[in-house]
């Protein structure tokens, strides 16, 4: 058990290892940003990412979400490995081994502090297999919503966060050992008040994304995947 002199001594307080002020660590002599595990860190404009998104379109069309999809996951690939070192150091204990609540806490907190927006996790619907994740103020929504020229304000739009639903596909599928999909149900840029997704197998989500292009709500779509165990075909 860690006692207060240790905690005093490490100067570190438990459940509060990706506080911003303690997180991230600037050197203004070389204008480097660094984690507290020593890891670098970036910033990037919103012009950028606005430009990514309007580049990928003009460049590659549809394809574009399936290209934020899997860069995505492979983003989120490397984002659990580092949060999963910076953690269990901190707690001095492997990640595994962590209380949900303080695991689930930490991910929240380092999602914010990475300026993505506030993450929420309800796992209401778990034991039908599914996973729900929510996402307010999302710097990603707001860029895809600027990225829209005038001229494609008349086409279909769908929501357009892939790149955070590759993260979390790849979060989940190490968190839990399965290979899960995410799909995004709402979407900031669309006019929601957040982002939601849905997390689960590919079999068991495998309607999703033709009920979100349909119109279907996310409540909708969710009382269709509880109405069928999971399991079932």
């Amino acid at each position: 058990m860690t006692t207060l002199q240790e905690i005093l001594q490490e100067q570190t307080l438990p459940g509060h290892c990706f506080s911003p002020a303690y997180y991230i660590r600037p050197d203004i002599h070389t204008g480097m940003l660094e984690s507290r595990g020593g890891y670098r860190l970036a910033a990037f404009p919103m012009p950028l990412l606005e430009a990514l998104y309007s580049g990928l379109r003009y460049e590659t069309g549809q394809a574009a979400r399936v290209i934020l999809y899997n860069c995505g996951r492979d983003w989120g690939e490397e984002f659990f490995r580092r949060f999963e070192d910076e953690l269990s150091r901190y707690h001095n204990q492997p990640l595994r081994e962590l209380p949900m609540g303080i695991l689930l806490d930490a991910l929240s907190d380092l999602w914010a502090t990475h300026g993505w927006g506030r993450l929420t996790l309800d796992f209401s619907a778990g034991d039908q297999g599914v996973v729900q994740a929510s996402v307010c103020n999302s710097g990603f929504a707001l860029a895809a919503r600027n990225s829209f020229g005038p001229e494609e304000a008349d086409k279909p739009r769908e929501p357009s966060c892939y790149l955070e639903a590759g993260v979390l596909a790849s979060l989940f599928s190490l968190l839990s050992g399965r290979e899960l999909v995410c799909v995004q149900t709402t979407c900031e840029s669309l006019g929601a008040n957040q982002n939601r997704f849905l997390i689960g197998t590919a079999q068991r989500l495998h309607n999703c994304e033709e009920w979100v292009r349909k119109g279907m709500s996310h409540d909708e779509i969710l009382d269709r995947l509880t109405a069928t165990p999971a399991g079932s075909h």
